[in-house]
């Protein structure tokens, strides 16, 4: 078993940036793929970013590349995503989940059925 915890979401400015924190604790961290999502009110939950255990790979939705990053620290078991230029339709719940058995392409790792593990997740808001 694998908990996540999120934290870092906020009220920011469009323009704006902010850095999400995904603390794991539990099972050991390292072999598993980790991803972000996110779920806009009134909206299906959809792929943000993720990245391989090595962290050699990261994978961006179209909608955020070129502003976001995503990064991790396998010492620390976080996973880190940071949020540049941020703009209105940012605005989601942003959930962190773990994917143990998934292979590291994209269309693995930005599927939600890769992921067994799943935070509470950290609101956004980004006001114009």
């Amino acid at each position: 078993q694998v908990q996540l915890v999120e934290s870092g979401g906020a009220l920011v400015q469009a323009g704006g940036s902010l850095r999400l924190s995904c603390a794991a604790s539990g099972r050991t961290f390292n072999p598993y793929g980790m991803g972000w999502f996110r779920q806009a009110p009134g909206k299906e939950r959809e792929f943000v970013a993720a990245i391989r255990w090595s962290g050699v790979n990261t994978y961006y939705a179209d909608s955020v590349k070129g502003r976001f990053t995503i990064s991790r620290d396998n010492a620390k078991n976080t996973v880190i995503l940071q949020m540049n230029s941020l703009k209105p339709e940012d605005t989601a719940v942003y959930y962190c989940a773990a994917a143990p058995y998934s292979g590291s392409y994209y269309y693995q790792l930005s599927s939600q059925r890769s992921y067994v593990y799943w935070g509470q997740g950290t609101q956004v808001n980004v006001s114009s």
